[in-house]
Order: C-alpha cells, then structure tokens, then sequence
C-alpha cells in the first residue's frame, strides 16, 4: 500500500481522470451516460479555466502517480450565495482508506481560512456514504426536489454547512 498524498492546484491528467471517476462510477451505480460524464467534464474544466487559487480549490488524492479521489471549492459567488462544494469522489478501489475525509478536511479548512460563511453542495438521495461523510462535518440537509440535470430523474439534495456556527 502506498502512502495517499493530497496534492493541490491543477495537475496533468487531471480533468480526465476526475471525469472518467464520475462517469464510470455513476454509470456503474446509478445508470448515468454520456449526458453526465460530458456535463463534469464541461464544467469541471470551466472551473478550472477560470480557477482563483483566493477563491477557488482543488484537490486530489493520488496514489503512486495515480489520481485516486477529488474534491473542489468554486468560490466564484462565496461571498454571497457560499462556496460550492464540487466534485468530491474518491475511486471505489480506494474506499475505506480515509481518503474522502482527507479531501473533505481540506476544503472546509479551505474555506474558514477564505472566511466562507457557509459551504452547500448539490447531490441527489441514496449515496448513503457521502452523506455520512458530509453529516460528520457537520453539513445539513437543507432542501429536495425532483431534478433531472444529473441526466435522469432523481430526488436532489442541497447540504449546507454553517461555518459561523463552528
């Protein structure tokens, strides 16, 4: 087993393999295709694009070279709206290594060190191990709905974490 180091800033490869991790895990899982991956990979290197390393974070776990997880920070509307929790996924090969709590320990540190005052994040009901993850950081469910733009129909979620409370 090697060591997990958390890498931050854009590298090499990375686009790629952070959308290859989401289309192939929610293709796998969740039955989404080609609409979902092509929309992480849009959006994701929108973001990067136009990534503000004052506002804006993101990094990966790797493994030997290997990127093994990631998670995001979109800051663009932090001040007003909060900053966006985005592309948290950890490669299900490397589940149960702490690697998601890494990730998830460097954004929130992120965002008290930036003077967010709240972090949210979207994601959708039944991914029961992110949703423990989230909760144990103290994020709380603050809304669902119906929503589609995932690709198919699914009860979205809205998670927000008061950094003024803590």
């Amino acid at each position: 087993m090697h060591k997990i180091k958390i890498l931050s800033g854009y590298i090499p490869g990375a686009i790629g393999r952070v959308t290859e991790l989401h289309g192939t895990y929610y293709s796998r899982y969740w039955d989404f295709g080609l609409f979902f991956e092509a929309k992480v990979a849009v959006e994701l290197s929108e973001f990067l694009c136009r990534f503000d390393k004052t506002r804006d974070g993101f990094w990966v776990a790797e493994d030997d070279g290997k990127i093994a997880g990631s998670v995001s920070i979109d800051g663009i509307e932090g001040k007003t709206k909060g900053a966006r929790l985005r592309w948290f996924i950890v490669d299900p090969e490397f589940h149960g290594r702490g690697i998601g709590r890494m990730l998830m320990k460097e954004a929130v540190l992120f965002c008290k060190t930036a003077n967010y005052s709240i972090i949210y994040l979207t994601t959708f009901a039944g991914l029961d191990p992110a949703r423990h993850m989230y909760e144990a950081f103290g994020f709380v469910l603050c809304g669902e709905w119906e929503d589609a733009h995932w690709g198919r129909p699914v009860m979205a979620q809205k998670f927000e974490l008061d950094l003024t409370a803590s």
